[in-house]
């Protein structure tokens, strides 16, 4: 027998027994996702929190700590996929929505909030002059390339490879049977030559090159600042329009990423924390695109949607903007994550261990290496034993910090992590087959 095949056995006995571990620890969640599965197809409905053997079921989050069922406490790295940069329940979201259902929920009507909420939005982002709200970034996206379609009057959309811009516009692995069938092109990520390339063959046909300033769901990849440039040149000199999807990437500064790289997107998605812990979306841009939708003018796109400006999430949202995301906020938090980030690599280098860290500010990932039998277990087996510990990520490995995680959390986090990374030194000593992470 190799050695890495004894590697590889000694991981699947140490997932085994963290899987063992888990399932044992957590009876009330298996419980629950067992009931859940009578009416519910595998118990889920939303794909991206299901992990095997179950989920966990949380049942109280309180600043950066929630609650499973079981009665164990975690530290919340996870932060609602990006979503949850407030914590759990400030006393200011808690008051504006209180305040919201007491003047009258669903007011049939304009309200005062939508209005105010729209000037924080414009407020912060140069390029956006006009902006209209949905109920999340995935509708954003696809109001923007409809805006993007009927401004130019083409259809072809240039994305990118693990580029996620909601359900039915995740291309992971290109386009699928469950994209949304518009006309795409899915060029590689961060690939000038590729993008001028394309830009060359079809610019006369081209609408919209939509790029998140850092993939996602993709990894937490950023985007290179040239290569981002390229592609808002190029979509000007094809008299294309440039989509930015700020949804995560809007939490790097009070103007997103674009500001701090000094660009100007055509159209610009948000969604996420602008609600204020609730359900939101928003596009916005140029005035001249947004006009599209201006009901005064005849022709006009309709946007319709009876939650788009729902009181408690327009009272929320305004609250957020006005009182929580605050440039010295979100400076000192993606100071936090940088902080984090570089700690993380600096250990993994430590212990020569298969893994490494991307990301920017306050989002990051942790990817496994190796062989492609490797992989899925290493991702595994972190995710089990830091939940051990009492830490709380995503199974794919991202991490996204909110204002509530302190710096206490922070050293338990990487207490917990040189931990696990000291236990399994011996399943990773010996092999070559992965990358040294640098």
């Amino acid at each position: 027998m190799s050695e890495n095949e004894i590697t590889n056995e000694g991981l699947q006995r140490a997932l085994s027994a963290a899987v063992a571990a888990y399932s044992g620890n957590n009876p009330r969640s298996r419980q629950l996702a067992k009931d859940a599965a009578l009416v519910m197809p595998g118990g889920n409905t939303r794909t991206t929190l299901w992990n095997d053997p179950f989920p966990l079921f949380i049942q109280q989050g309180q600043g950066a700590k929630i609650l499973d069922a079981d009665g164990h406490w975690y530290v919340d790295f996870l932060g609602e996929f990006t979503q949850g940069i407030f914590g759990h329940s400030p006393e200011e979201l808690k008051h504006a929505i209180t305040d919201a259902l007491e003047r009258g929920l669903n007011l049939s009507s304009h309200n005062a909030y939508e209005g105010q909420l729209a000037e924080q939005i414009c407020g912060r982002f140069p390029s956006i002059d006009r902006v209209r709200f949905t109920n999340s970034g995935t509708e954003a996206n696809l109001m923007a390339i409809t805006a993007a379609k009927a401004f130019t009057g083409r259809d072809l959309i240039i994305v990118f490879e693990g580029a996620y811009h909601g359900t039915g516009l995740a291309f992971a692995s290109g386009v699928t049977a469950e994209t949304i069938p518009h006309h795409f092109l899915v060029l590689p990520y961060n690939d000038k030559q590729a993008l001028l390339a394309a830009v060359e063959a079809h610019g006369a046909e081209l609408a919209a090159i939509i790029a998140e300033p850092m993939l996602g769901a993709g990894g937490c990849m950023p985007g290179d600042a040239d290569f981002l440039r390229c592609a808002q040149r190029l979509a000007r000199s094809a008299k294309a329009l440039l989509i930015f999807d700020e949804v995560q990437t809007a939490r790097l500064s009070p103007g997103g990423r674009q500001t701090l790289l000094g660009l100007s997107p055509d159209l610009t998605t948000l969604g996420k924390f602008f609600g204020g812990g609730l359900a939101f979306g928003c596009f916005g841009g140029r005035a001249d695109i947004m006009a599209l939708f201006d009901p005064r003018e005849p022709g006009h796109l309709t946007h319709a949607g009876t939650f788009n400006n729902n009181s408690l999430t327009m009272a929320a949202g305004l609250a957020a903007c006005k009182s929580l995301l605050t440039a010295d906020a979100l400076a000192a938090l993606n100071a936090r994550g940088d902080y984090l980030r570089e700690q993380i690599a600096e250990t993994i280098k430590r212990y020569g261990a298969p893994f490494r860290v991307t990301g920017l500010g306050s989002i990051m990932n942790i990817h496994p290496l190796g062989s492609s039998g490797d992989v899925p277990a290493w991702r595994q087996l972190l995710f089990f034993e830091m939940a051990q510990a009492g830490i709380f990520f995503a199974m794919r490995g991202l991490i996204a910090l909110s204002f509530a995680v302190a710096d206490t959390d922070i050293a338990r986090f990487l207490e917990a992590l040189e931990a696990f990374l000291a236990r399994s030194a011996p399943l990773f000593a010996a092999s070559q087959t992965f990358e040294r992470a640098g």
